[in-house]
């Protein structure tokens, strides 16, 4: 049997971003593995009862997902709400759909505070990025799933093949 895929909301053209938006990924790869049934779609924050659209959020003071996943930081939107909970709720949320349905890999939206995995943004709402995992990515990494980028669906493939 082949292994699942859990794969961002949004890059499978839900208009679930904060923004109100999709970002839908567009290969050949993505039909296919939705035609085996091998796609487990999952946006985190809306999951963890966040609406959409709703504020931009970052972690904060350029802290790192891990920093937020031990409690020494915080995810905060451009308002200046604190949502480290909604966050953290959204990565247990992912982690749990992973284990339940078999997910061994994961498809995410880089630079999103969940998602992220090659980089995210400082914290300072500018459009700074730095290197660093999302909230979510960093968790189902902590939980043994490979996370791979929007970006790097070449490289999933790969790793797929037999």
């Amino acid at each position: 049997m082949q292994s699942k895929i859990l794969v961002s909301a949004c890059l499978m053209g839900h208009a679930v971003r904060y923004d109100g938006r999709a970002k839908p990924l567009l290969h050949p790869a993505i039909e296919i593995w939705r035609a085996e049934g091998r796609l487990v779609t999952i946006c985190p924050e809306m999951s963890a009862g966040m609406a959409v659209p709703r504020p931009p959020a970052e972690i904060a003071d350029g802290a790192t997902s891990e920093q937020v996943l031990a409690g020494k930081a915080r995810v905060v939107e451009l308002t200046g709400g604190d949502v480290t909970a909604e966050f953290l709720q959204a990565a247990e949320n992912a982690v749990a759909l992973a284990r339940q349905t078999g997910c061994r890999h994961a498809l995410l939206i880089d630079g999103s505070p969940s998602c992220g995995s090659d980089f995210i943004y400082d914290g300072t709402f500018s459009g700074r990025r730095q290197a660093g995992n999302g909230v979510t990515a960093a968790a189902l990494k902590a939980a043994g799933v490979e996370v791979f980028s929007d970006r790097e669906i070449d490289q999933l493939l790969d790793r797929l093949a037999p």
